[in-house]
């Protein structure tokens, strides 16, 4: 799952860049999820789902020809990144603000930081135009950096090698870590890095122990994916 920020000021044309980078990635074939970061309230007043909230819900579901859910506080980026990875499998997340995040940005003025990819004019932007910033991005876009800083990439820190894949000077091929995903430890919303022995050590004893259990008469619809994705949550409720 790579990320995209596209960042600026009001009216600069945000939201006409998102829908521009979702369609042509979606042309290619991607599976394309999106973030909003607004002040504002998404819920429309008067809705039954905002009568739900303003009678002292903290979260909100809504269930039909699609689902959302809505939470009465706004939570860390990274925490939902991490329910988007748990959630769907997508290629790209395109988000439309958080423009203070450490991941690859397109931006809609003059501003350029170190994770700048492109400036982008889009009132003046062609078509051609957005298929060579599709282009760079499907190059220069990485997923969740394990922030091991193990200097196995040739970096001195997971921040360095994050700079140089948006520079174009090494692509995310060169973090080791992101290649070993079989096992992921978050502890809270922190996630741990986690080096091959130990992703090894620990699937191969939950598998273990697994195989002991009579999974075989757990009733699911896709029994061929039932052992693809296992998750295990420890609620470490003593002090």
């Amino acid at each position: 799952m790579k990320i995209l920020t596209v960042a600026g000021t009001k009216n600069t044309g945000k939201t006409t860049l998102v829908t521009m980078i979702v369609k042509e990635l979606v042309k290619r074939g991607h599976k394309v999820g999106t973030i909003k970061h607004t002040h504002h309230d998404f819920d429309l007043e008067g809705k039954d789902t905002w009568k739900h909230r303003k009678a002292g819900a903290e979260m909100v579901v809504g269930s039909g020809e699609s689902t959302f859910f809505t939470i009465t506080e706004q939570l860390p980026l990274e925490t939902i990144l991490k329910i988007i990875g748990n959630t769907i499998e997508l290629d790209y997340v395109i988000i439309e603000g958080f423009k203070f995040s450490n991941y690859p940005k397109v931006s809609t003025t003059d501003v350029k930081d170190d994770f700048t990819i492109a400036n982008v004019d889009v009132f003046n932007v062609k078509p051609e135009d957005v298929v060579s910033l599709v282009d760079l991005l499907e190059e220069r876009t990485y997923d969740i950096i394990p922030g091991a800083d193990c200097g196995e990439c040739g970096f001195e820190n997971c921040l360095e090698m994050s700079k140089a894949i948006i520079r174009g000077d090494a692509s995310e091929d060169a973090c080791k870590m992101r290649k070993l995903r079989e096992v992921e430890l978050y502890i809270g919303d922190k996630k741990i890095p986690l080096n091959p022995f130990v992703q090894d050590f620990i699937k191969k004893s939950v598998m273990g122990m697994i195989s002991t259990l009579k999974t075989e008469e757990i009733e699911t619809d896709e029994k061929e994916d039932f052992h693809e994705k296992i998750e295990l949550w420890i609620r470490n409720l003593e002090d």
